[in-house]
């Protein structure tokens, strides 16, 4: 692994000042320690990738454990300061599914997915830095590596990458998704997600189908607008849907 973070730092270095990578045996998640440095008022930016988390998170407080070598798991720490907030974990999960294969597609808003199982996670979380209108932004991403054993408890199961083409391997995918996303981050920041969600619609993995939302509300999803929000068409009408914290299944 400590190879595939040497070829990352080369390529992301001279376009992101200060940038380092670091790869830890252990850690309890990779987005709490980036957290915790930020909150200790560690701003730079930096690649942090765990060989094994102990207490990974997911979105909504959801755990997400990793054990060496069957999964990829790492976050992006940067200072940004975008106009608008609205799209930015969508545009770094089209940027990982365009780095690793064609047929990976995104559920909305923070999941990827591949034959209707789920490949991937993104939880994005950010933190103030004193005196700047910029915020610390960390982007954590787990992508299932080795192929996953079906489970009758999980709606959505799992894939792992190795299914979709055997030479993906994690030091691999670091590499290819990496400095794809810290683009896709520095260029969120100049313009947003509006000019993304075209590219967005292409590997939109509800379009069309029928969606139930954590309030019981059940409609058909029609792609998301320039701001990223995912527009439902339901009984009451078409309804943008904006917040992070609303669940959204397949009906």
């Amino acid at each position: 692994m400590h190879a595939a973070a040497e070829a990352v730092w080369q390529q992301v270095a001279p376009q992101l000042p200060g940038f380092s990578v670091e790869v830890l045996a252990s850690v309890d998640s990779t987005n709490t320690e980036l957290m915790r440095r930020a909150r200790a008022g560690q701003h730079d930016p930096v690649l942090l990738v765990a060989l094994e988390q102990t207490a990974g998170r997911g979105r909504m407080g959801r755990a997400w454990h990793s054990a060496p070598g069957d999964s990829l798991t790492f976050s992006l720490g940067l200072p940004l300061e975008p106009a608008d907030w609205s799209g930015l974990s969508l545009a770094i999960g089209l940027a990982a599914a365009q780095a690793v294969h064609p047929a990976i597609r995104i559920k909305w808003p923070n999941d990827l997915w591949a034959d209707g199982r789920k490949l991937a996670g993104i939880l994005v979380e950010t933190a103030s830095i004193a005196g700047s209108r910029a915020r610390y932004v960390v982007a954590g991403i787990g992508i299932n590596i080795a192929p996953r054993p079906a489970d009758p408890s999980f709606t959505i199961q799992p894939v792992g990458l190795r299914e979709l083409d055997p030479a993906l391997d994690a030091e691999r995918a670091l590499r290819l998704v990496a400095p794809r996303v810290v683009a896709a981050m520095q260029a969120f920041e100049r313009h947003g997600f509006a000019p993304l969600q075209a590219a967005y619609a292409e590997r939109d993995a509800l379009a069309g189908r029928g969606v139930r939302l954590s309030d019981g509300t059940a409609g058909e999803a029609h792609g998301v607008d320039g701001t990223g929000a995912l527009l439902v068409h339901t009984a009451a009408g078409l309804k943008a849907v904006t917040s992070s914290e609303v669940s959204v299944r397949p009906a």
